[in-house]
């Protein structure tokens, strides 16, 4: 059974970082691609990155390119998601996410993703 359990957000100040964690289990965390999403209030779950099963491949949602990046480390079976420059915008239950089927790169739509963890809140305000 796939298990995602993400941790590391909070309340921040725009301008401040914070870096969530995603630890996941039940299968071969190395052989999957792994992806973040964002939801806030009154909006639909949206794409915020992906990296490919082995980390050498990421993709950013245009809003987030230059602020966040996403990195894994095979080795913990964790995905991780740093964010600097935050902006009050960037508020959301961030979700970690991976597809059902091994070895595929190329997908950002909520619907391609099989597993999904139960979010971690971030709050950027003054």
């Amino acid at each position: 059974q796939v298990q995602l359990v993400e941790s590391g957000g909070g309340l921040v100040q725009p301008g401040g970082s914070l870096r969530l964690s995603c630890a996941a289990s039940g299968r071969t965390f190395s052989s999957y691609t792994m992806g973040w999403f964002r939801q806030a209030p009154g909006k639909e779950r949206e794409f915020v990155a992906r990296i490919s099963w082995s980390g050498i491949t990421t993709y950013y949602a245009d809003s987030v390119k230059g602020r966040f990046t996403i990195s894994r480390d095979n080795a913990k079976n964790t995905v991780y998601l740093q964010m600097n420059s935050l902006k009050p915008e960037d508020t959301a239950i961030y979700y970690c996410a991976t597809p059902g089927s091994s070895h595929i790169s190329q997908i950002k739509r909520a619907s391609e993703y099989a597993y999904w963890g139960q979010g971690t809140q971030v709050t950027v305000s003054s």
